[in-house]
């Protein structure tokens, strides 16, 4: 038997009325920023979002979700892809990273196409530090249409 690995989600504020559907359907699966757990059980220890700007929550969230056994916290794809994205997320990064000593995936469910069409007009996503948060969560335009 393959051991568990627990984690944890903060999702963005502004979406702090979802239901987690996106996420939940991702981590089943194993689509998005999940797929790194094909072949391995995970169980989500803690579900909150960040608190609002500028992330409040995201101070003391890790510490309740490490104590229910959490190793990898994932920020919400909400954070990634809402308009204008998080401009604390690299903060957020690194806060959990530095002070829980928790790994960090931004992303959870697959970015939907229309996000990533808008994204693309915008050129949100073009430098180099950017091309790294979307990577767990960039898939193929058939498997984005199914977030939409």
């Amino acid at each position: 038997m393959t051991p568990i690995t627990k984690i944890g989600i903060i999702i963005c504020d502004r979406y702090g009325h979802c239901a987690g559907g996106k996420c939940f359907r991702a981590l089943y699966n194993r689509e998005g920023a999940f797929s790194q757990y094909v072949n391995r059980d995970v169980e989500v220890v803690g579900y909150t979002t960040c608190g609002g700007c500028p992330g409040g929550n995201v101070e003391y969230a890790p510490a309740e979700m490490k104590k229910n056994g959490a190793q990898v916290i994932h920020l919400a794809t909400g954070l990634i892809v809402g308009y204008p994205p998080c401009p604390h997320l690299f903060d957020f990064i690194n806060f959990i990273n530095t002070y829980y000593g928790l790994e960090v995936v931004p992303g959870t469910h697959p970015i939907p196409e229309k996000y990533y069409q808008t994204h693309q007009k915008l050129h949100t996503w073009q430098d180099e530090r950017w091309q790294q948060i979307i990577q767990p969560t960039l898939t193929d335009e058939a498997i984005r249409l199914q977030y939409d």
